[in-house]
């Protein structure tokens, strides 16, 4: 019998998961012979097709976040100045797997050294679409990707935002991978689902067993394997406190927000993506404080069109019967890049042509979602939020554009409405300069301005303790703008992670703030941590 060992790791997505370990495992076939030249470019350009399918197929049902990382290597995958490397040396007598892995790994390693933290976060991307090709080339894949066993724990040494998208969680428990970050893409969408995640595991795979019974602590930060009688008790008795617990805030979800002392908070949630809305109770919630439109930017077909775009605004209008619906304007740029839109080679792109600046830039695209906010306008209380702003000059700009926009629809005999319109706060020196903005309401993206204010990437494993939410010149920030709002009776809201964290909403509620937006599985949690405070 196996003594009982613990792993420490870091909290990405908190809770609690008892199963047996599932090791990511690559399943490879028998080595084959080389082929000529002409041969092996068949079979990368027939593994590069098959993966292109894979990757469309889980853009298509992924959330906004995580389309915009898999457009990113579909576009790769599309890209001669990519695949060019590979295929010469294929010309020079290498076989298709083995140029593949040669020519990524260099690509990979030039991004790994790179400076600017946005290229060293695209290194994780280009491993993943290369360990994809590379199964396709041998005539494998990844037994991750087949359903688990019901109650299954994942554990391997990194797990990619297509991988996470690809696994089946109603069969896996949770997750614990040696590499990544607490405020990664996978933890992102690990806390938006509710599954259990730690990341920075110190364990390797000669360590782990497979099919190990286990014990995944997601709110101390440790992998238990081959947990003793005693320890596997007294995970059990405090799973069935978190159940109960669960039970307690689920409670909560058909109320409105209160404070212990009785002050009204509003909570609204964010939309990646509508297919999420019909498991969602509209009245559970006051409205949606942040719609994210990249979802009609992704996949196949081009930028969207303004009938397109106006059918998903108005679908989501009328999920939330009368309710009010924040929409975003694209936010493209910087970790979401979109094909044919987004510039290529900027030196640092999270600090480069994103969000607004992005769609004044490109006229020809924004007026065209402008008029089917306009239209959308009609359908209810629509309020539009621009994203990455920093100066008055730039929102000023936007309100002239729509209400010509608007002008030119009425003109044009089609019903349209000016909606009230807003801004995020995630530049720091919008939040300085709050008060010399015209805008009708404010939203506070915490991801971002953390980021910024912190200069540290949310990605960047190696700073994860300096992209701290609670440093005093974030707080003291998220103050400013509050108190502006109060003062001058318009809406601050915080749509980011630290709205539904437990560690993070009292702080945020002490600042003044009065409206939180939070990811459909976080709003029972937030409510419940709401009614508790004061």
């Amino acid at each position: 019998m196996r003594p009982e060992r613990s792993f420490p790791a870091q909290v990405a997505s908190e809770g609690l998961a008892i199963g047996r370990i599932s090791l990511r495992r690559m399943r490879r076939s028998d080595a084959r012979p080389k082929g000529t030249p002409e041969e092996e470019i068949v079979r990368l350009e027939a593994a590069g097709a098959a993966a292109s399918a894979q990757l469309e197929r889980l853009i298509g049902r992924a959330e906004a976040e995580a389309a915009a990382i898999l457009e990113f290597q579909a576009a790769l995958l599309a890209d001669d100045e990519l695949l060019d490397p590979v295929r010469a040396r294929i010309a020079r007598g290498e076989a298709a797997d083995a140029a593949w892995q040669q020519a990524m790994d260099g690509q990979i390693a030039d991004y790994q050294g790179a400076e600017d933290e946005y290229f060293r976060a695209r290194a994780l991307d280009l491993a993943d679409l290369r360990d994809r090709v590379a199964e396709l080339l041998a005539g494998g894949g990844d037994e991750a990707g087949a359903p688990a066993e019901t109650g299954a724990i994942y554990v391997g040494t990194d797990l990619a935002p297509s991988r996470f998208l690809e696994l089946d969680w109603d069969a896996y428990r949770g997750g614990a991978v040696v590499k990544g970050s607490s405020a990664s893409h996978v933890a992102i969408l690990a806390r938006a689902r509710g599954v259990p995640l730690v990341v920075g595991l110190a364990a390797n795979e000669s360590m782990l067993v497979d099919g190990a019974e286990a014990i995944l602590d997601a709110e101390a930060g440790q992998l238990i394997q081959d947990p003793s009688a005693e320890t596997r008790a007294r995970y059990l008795r405090r799973a069935a406190e978190r159940e109960a617990e669960a039970r307690r805030q689920a409670s909560h979800l058909g109320k409105p927000a209160l404070t212990a002392a009785g002050e009204r908070v509003l909570t609204y949630i964010n939309v990646d993506d509508p297919h999420i809305l019909p498991a969602v109770d509209p009245a559970s919630c006051d409205g949606v404080g942040l719609t994210r439109t990249e979802f009609l930017f992704s996949g196949e077909g081009g930028l969207p069109g303004e009938g397109r775009q106006l059918g998903a605004y108005k679908a989501l209008m009328r999920w939330a019967g009368g309710r009010p619906v924040t929409i975003r304007t694209l936010d493209a740029g910087g970790d979401k890049p979109i094909p044919g839109l987004t510039p290529d080679g900027e030196s640092n792109p999270f600090l480069g042509l994103r969000g607004l600046r992005l769609s004044l830039a490109r006229p020809d695209v924004f007026r065209v979602q402008l008029r089917a906010l306009a239209r959308a306008a009609i359908e209810g209380e629509l309020k539009v939020m621009l994203p990455m702003v920093t100066r008055p000059q730039e929102l000023d700009a936007t309100r002239a554009m729509f209400r010509q926009v608007v002008s030119e629809l009425l003109a044009e005999g089609i019903p349209a409405a000016m909606p009230k319109l807003g801004m995020m706060v995630e530049v720091p020196a919008a939040a300085l300069n709050i008060a010399a903005f015209d805008a009708d309401f404010f939203s506070i993206g915490s991801n971002d301005l953390v980021q910024y204010v912190t200069a540290a990437g949310r990605d960047c494993e190696a700073v994860r303790d300096l992209y701290d939410p609670l440093e005093p010149g974030v707080l003291e920030l998220i103050h400013r703008v509050a108190e502006h709002g109060r003062l001058t009776g318009r809406e601050v809201s915080l749509c980011g992670d630290m709205a539904s964290d437990p560690k993070y909403l009292p702080a945020l509620l002490d600042a003044g703030l009065r409206a939180v937006s939070v990811a459909p599985a976080r709003l029972a949690r937030a409510k419940a941590e709401i009614a508790g405070y004061g």
